[in-house]
């Protein structure tokens, strides 16, 4: 045999011993017993400031993702909470502990049916507190400094709000209890511009629920506002009980 063959033979011996004698396994598709799906996390586990929106000291936790069930820790400097379309149920005495800096609070539209008493009454500059739009029968010790107060939309009822609820609230100059189960008027701090009180459940009236009596000389120089429509009281039996107001009650009546 030639040389030349010889070479060419020997060269191709050596490449045929190069290759693998087997083929290479490749991995089964399979999953491994240790590994389990990725649970997204709860919003009670997850840092505000992620969850929510913080700036400048507001916070932000409108309809979040994950569901909110309750308040979020919030950062000591936080003076405008906004926690509306979630779904808590309840506001516990801790929720707002040592939270000096609050000026304002919006929960409205949640799911919440109980507040500690105590839950507020330790806010000093609490100025605006919105609860509108939840499932509350009765209301907490409000803070002294309140500006406005809005419980719109509730199932608040005589009983669950004191007759002295809002006395102490010299500030107080918005007040919104429409849309509840309300059978009687709380007393009215001097202090108050407008009032709601429509669609309840309100039958009577006294010459001092608004005014004092038939003290022609008293008049109500703030009160702009009064709403009571909507309810079973007839205004024609009480002739006496706005003369100290310098607009009559707005709405429709019987």
């Amino acid at each position: 045999m030639l040389p030349w063959i010889l070479s060419s033979a020997a060269k191709d011996e050596y490449m045929e011993a190069r290759k693998p004698t087997t083929d290479i396994a490749s991995s089964p598709d399979y999953e491994d017993p240790d590994s389990s799906p990725t649970v997204p996390p709860k919003a009670d586990e997850m840092p505000t400031c992620l969850l929510c929106v913080c700036l400048s000291g507001s916070v932000y936790c409108e309809d979040v993702s994950p569901e909110m069930s309750t308040v979020p820790a919030l950062p000591k400097e936080t003076a405008y909470l906004y926690a509306r379309f979630n779904k808590i149920t309840k506001i516990s005495n801790r929720d707002f502990e040592d939270m000096v800096t609050l000026r304002r609070i919006d929960l409205s539209v949640n799911l919440i049916a109980e507040i500690d008493d105590g839950a507020f009454s330790k806010l000093p500059h609490l100025e605006e507190l919105s609860l509108a739009e939840n499932r509350l029968i009765k209301l907490p010790t409000l803070p002294t400094k309140l500006v406005s107060f809005n419980a719109n939309f509730n199932r608040l009822r005589s009983p669950g709000v004191k007759a002295n609820a809002f006395k102490k609230l010299t500030r107080l100059a918005y007040l919104y209890l429409g849309n509840n189960e309300l059978k009687t008027v709380p007393h009215l701090p001097e202090s108050l511009q407008v009032v709601h009180l429509h669609n309840n459940k309100i039958s009577t009236i006294t010459d001092e629920t608004f005014c004092k009596g038939n003290t022609s000389y008293y008049i109500r120089p703030n009160m702009a506002e009064v709403r009571l429509d909507g309810n079973p009281v007839k205004l024609s039996k009480y002739p006496h009980s706005f003369i100290c107001l310098h607009t009559l009650p707005i709405g429709w009546y019987n």
